[in-house]
């Protein structure tokens, strides 16, 4: 069956959210519904799409995507910082270490690129020089490459809200982080960067921009969330960027930001009523999706068209019971 025919036939079976109160008290993130239990987090990563700080549409097999990413860069990262996961017990779950949350993502950009309000390009078409504490050269364009990858900390808005890129100085004047906590996140956040730029350089493409979450876990520094995933980072195809660069087209993309492009281009960027959004751009953010993951972690997807909620259901009771 083609790729694009299991994706329309898995449309009715997106999963849009879980009801699973017997693993434990239930947090719901934009795209994430998680269970604390004692010292374990059920992390189940749904087909919730987020844009513009705002959920738009499930996107059919987006949540198994996130997630087999997410356990390839734990697996490949942990000599660089200590991460959260403990198991992955169905295709769209994890179980994790419960960690003390950090009030910052840290966001790492290796190019002058974006359309949202928060973005780098976007301050910098309005004049803006200084850009969460670091000094941008006149006469830029837009997707072209910074001299160095630079860190653009941002608070963590309420649901529903938006957040907030700030300085690194200004998160410690803040009182958010110590100055040695941001120190140790901003080390670690451009180390994983460099190693996860060096490996996607490998499977031609180009890690353009990242966030990461932080949390302590028993005082240690943990990474947590996701890592290098569609949802969380840019990526770009490294073989046609530059041609396109000196044309002025913008480059090949396989990340969300096909959708962020469409939405903006329906005069929709986070405010207001989201637009009806049609089959076929739903079908082609999953392809984009599954593209994407099978480049990053260089093997293909196993997908299986039927009930997403059952099977997580199914394979949760069983480890719970198995680990108890």
């Amino acid at each position: 069956m083609d790729v694009r025919d299991r994706i329309e036939r898995q449309v009715e079976f997106a999963l849009r959210g879980t009801h699973l109160d017997w693993l434990g008290d239930k947090y719901e993130g934009k795209v994430r519904d998680n269970y604390r239990a004692g010292e374990r987090r059920f992390i189940i990563v749904t087909d919730r799409l987020s844009a513009f700080d705002r959920v738009i549409a499930p996107i059919p097999f987006k949540g198994q995507v996130l997630n087999r990413v997410a356990q390839s860069w734990f697996e490949r990262t942990g000599q660089i910082v200590q991460n959260h996961m403990l198991a992955v017990p169905d295709p769209n779950a994890m179980v994790c270490r419960e960690c003390e949350p950090l009030p910052v993502e840290v966001v790492v950009r290796g190019y002058l690129t974006g359309v949202t309000s928060t973005s780098i390009w976007t301050h910098y078409q309005k004049g803006v020089r200084v850009f969460c504490g670091h000094r941008l050269a006149d006469g830029m364009v837009k997707n072209q490459r910074l001299p160095e990858p630079i860190v653009t900390p941002s608070t963590k808005a309420e649901k529903g809200g938006h957040d907030e890129s700030v300085s690194a100085q200004e998160i410690v004047q803040r009182g958010l982080l110590s100055r040695e906590m941001m120190d140790e996140l901003e080390q670690a956040s451009l180390g994983l960067f460099r190693f996860g730029s060096e490996l996607l350089a490998e499977h031609g493409l180009i890690l353009v921009d990242t966030k990461y979450e932080f949390g302590l876990y028993q005082g240690r520094l943990m990474l947590m969330d996701e890592i290098h995933t569609p949802d969380s980072s840019r990526f770009w195809i490294r073989d046609t960027c530059e041609e396109r660069f000196a044309r002025g087209e913008e480059p090949e993309k396989i990340d969300k930001e096909y959708l962020r492009e469409w939405l903006a281009q329906h005069g929709f960027r986070g405010d207001g009523e989201i637009p009806d959004i049609p089959p076929e751009v739903i079908v082609e953010t999953a392809y984009r999706y599954l593209t994407a993951a099978e480049r990053i972690i260089g093997q293909p997807m196993d997908l299986e068209v039927g009930d997403v909620s059952a099977r997580i259901e199914r394979n949760l009771r069983e480890f719970v019971a198995a680990n108890a």
